[in-house]
């Protein structure tokens, strides 16, 4: 049984056949908005497939119910309503002949905290943090301790609230430590809640329709990615192509595209791809030779970008080899940054953690459609650099000529000259 799959299915697979099973279930515990599920794609290869009956999928499925029970062969999973993260979720408990095993909440409770309840709509928000306060109250923690807790959402994604770093977790656990447990009563769960939230993607609003109508089967493979030459490269950017550089930050600062975007291919890589660029525009990649093309097409896939147009064939040493030209960008170590202007563009939770003295903040996903920024030159810096270069290339577009990549964060930065970083809130 898959619980919540993203799009690529091979890895569930894969993980199925190296132990000789079987998918024989898939189960899906809300509509998700920050990734293109992959139920769809396992149910085609023989998976039955159960989901909230108020989910309403546009698919063939088992819908279900608060309470309804399905057996799985020795086991039994019982649906739990736990609406909050959002309005149609269940939670599955696993028993085994009556005794709870196991609770898999999706997005009802995490380690250290729960998932958002703001995705679905400003004017619904705290309707739904009360939903959850109650959900959490009535159907989990009357589970006993032991049971262990398979969330969905993890640290570091943006539809969970602050988390910690733990991917599984136990009732007694949660109960015992859990911050937003702790809560007196559901006034003060929602005061603390409400508080963590802040920004998210806005393919977040999206992809809760494309799963609900479910996405399109792809089969055995995602799409391969066709070499384009240079001039092919050209006339696409022309006609609105979005070209996006995804080898690591060193490499681009080296060398890249005029107009590139970079987004370092890396686990978050489809988050930044779904907040920067445009759904329905073509996409084209510069890759290094070692890169995996296989990892960037299902990247893409999993936050809904299905015109992959191809990548720039040979690279940059083929872009050169035309004689075209190409940008640059300086880098300097965080130890060696000294008082340089800082535009921080990391999340403002993290900003508000510490802070280079002066530093201009604006986040990463705001940068476009922010104001005017200081003149002069700015060294752009997140906590490691990758974002830092992706903000650099968006400011080259703009006509920015000044500006710097910082590689590491503001700790290193500290630690270098021995001056205390700014903290608030």
């Amino acid at each position: 049984m898959v619980v919540d799959p993203s799009r690529d299915p091979w890895p569930y697979l894969r993980a199925a056949e190296a132990r000789g099973l079987a998918i024989a279930w898939v189960v899906e515990t809300h509509l998700h908005a920050d990734f293109v599920s992959g139920a769809r794609e396992l149910g085609t290869a023989g998976a039955g497939l159960l989901a909230p009956r108020a989910a309403t999928l546009g698919f063939p499925h088992r819908g279900l119910d608060d309470g309804d029970e399905v057996d799985l062969g020795g086991l039994t999973l019982r649906a739990l309503a736990t609406p909050g993260h959002t309005p149609e979720h269940l939670a599955y408990l696993l028993l085994d002949g009556g005794r709870p095993l196991a609770v898999f909440t999706g997005g009802a409770l995490l380690p250290g905290s729960v998932a958002r309840t703001d995705l679905i709509a400003p004017d619904r928000t705290e309707a739904l943090a009360r939903a959850l306060f109650r959900a959490i109250r009535e159907r989990l923690l009357t589970l006993p301790d032991d049971v262990a807790v398979y969330p969905t959402h993890g640290p570091g994604s943006f539809c969970s609230a602050p988390a910690d770093r733990e991917r599984i977790t136990t009732i007694g656990r949660e109960r015992a430590t859990n911050p937003l447990l702790a809560a007196p009563d559901e006034d003060a769960f929602v005061r603390a809640l409400l508080a963590s939230l802040g920004s998210y993607p806005p393919y977040f609003l999206r992809l809760r329709e494309v799963n609900r109508r479910g996405p399109r089967v792809l089969g055995s493979r995602p799409p391969g990615l066709r070499p384009l030459g240079p001039a092919e490269v050209r006339r696409l950017l022309a006609e609105g192509a979005e070209l996006v550089d995804v080898r690591p930050i060193r490499d681009f600062a080296r060398g890249h595209v005029p107009g590139a975007l970079s987004i370092e291919l890396r686990p978050s890589f489809p988050t930044w791809l779904g907040w920067l660029v445009p759904p329905d525009r073509p996409l084209v990649f510069a890759l290094d030779p070692d890169q995996d093309r296989a990892e960037l097409a299902w990247a893409c896939l999993k936050v809904g970008y299905e015109d992959l147009a191809g990548e720039l064939a040979g690279g940059m040493e083929g872009w050169r080899a035309a004689g075209l030209g190409e940008r640059r960008l300086p880098v300097v170590a965080a130890e060696r940054l000294g008082r340089a202007r800082v535009l921080d563009v990391r999340q403002r939770s993290e900003f508000l953690e510490g802070h280079l003295p002066g530093a201009v903040h604006v986040e990463l996903g705001s940068l476009e459609g922010a104001g005017d920024l200081p003149g002069g030159p700015l060294a752009v810096m997140c906590a490691h650099g990758q974002r830092a270069t992706t903000a650099a290339s968006l400011l080259e577009r703009a006509g920015r000529t000044d500006v710097t990549v910082v590689v590491g964060g503001p700790g290193e930065w500290s630690a270098a000259t021995g001056i205390a970083l700014e903290r608030s809130g």
